[in-house]
């Protein structure tokens, strides 16, 4: 079995790092460079890079944060916010992202994510996927959730895999910063139905939540923020910890 991937995700906003509870109530969490340097060296298998205010000012500021982060960490990192064209993913890679992530540019225009990957290879090509339970049925969001679309979460899964993305990361935005535990049973349900690896996001609070995940949720990787950035879960014990309850990690 591959080795389960954990990965700390860091919101950007206006230059720093900021989480919140259900995509609201945003509050600092520190400098996304240290941030991104102390969880390469606490071993964190990759980093995502969320601009969550991505503007056309912003995305220059993306790419210097991005250059700056390149220098400091030797893992991969995933970079995502505003991305909507081949030059924007240029602008990335070159400043030393290894992987985008797209979201409500891909819902907007599908075919945006096969022009990504016939230019860029299916390795690099990351969908994120927000979305919460309207009525019994998960519904995807854009704009940073704030705007429900008519999509819904496994059908656009599908077709998102089809249209050649390598990953897919899914937010649950109910579970988004309450540290309950992740939306296992959507997790596991997209890891059956697809065949590209599924990031979890959404709903981490303690050490069970991640060993849960990999197990009933059948994640290929976790993705958390506050658990991290506020000290509550060391990567290193966190990975020990999975270790010991027979989940593949590497440490």
């Amino acid at each position: 079995m591959l080795a389960k991937r954990i990965i700390p995700c860091l919101d950007i906003k206006d230059g720093r790092t900021v989480k919140g509870v259900n995509f609201v109530d945003l509050r600092d969490a520190g400098d996304p460079v240290e941030l991104a340097e102390i969880y390469s060296k606490e071993g964190a298998d990759e980093l995502v890079f969320l601009d969550i205010s991505a503007t056309e000012q912003k995305r220059k500021t993306l790419a210097d944060l991005v250059y700056r982060v390149a220098e400091k960490v030797n893992i991969p990192f995933t970079v995502g916010g505003g991305i909507s064209s081949v030059a924007d993913v240029d602008v990335l890679l070159q400043n030393g992202a290894d992987k985008v992530s797209i979201n409500s540019s891909a819902v907007k225009n599908p075919e945006l994510i096969n022009e990504l990957v016939a230019k860029f290879g299916s390795q690099c090509i990351v969908v994120a996927i927000d979305a919460k339970q309207i009525d019994g049925e998960w519904i995807v969001h854009l704009v940073g959730g704030k705007v429900p679309t008519e999509r819904k979460l496994f059908e656009w899964a599908k077709e998102v895999e089809e249209r050649g993305a390598g990953e897919i990361l899914f937010t649950s935005m109910d579970n988004d910063g309450t540290k309950d535990g992740f939306a296992n049973e959507a997790l596991a349900r997209l890891s059956t139905e697809l065949n590209i690896p599924i990031i979890a996001s959404g709903g981490a609070g303690n050490m069970q939540h991640f060993s849960d995940t990999f197990i009933e949720g059948k994640a290929d990787a976790a993705l958390a923020a506050s658990v991290f950035h506020f000290k509550e879960i060391g990567i290193q014990e966190l990975k020990l910890e999975l270790q010991g309850n027979g989940i593949p990690v590497r440490v």
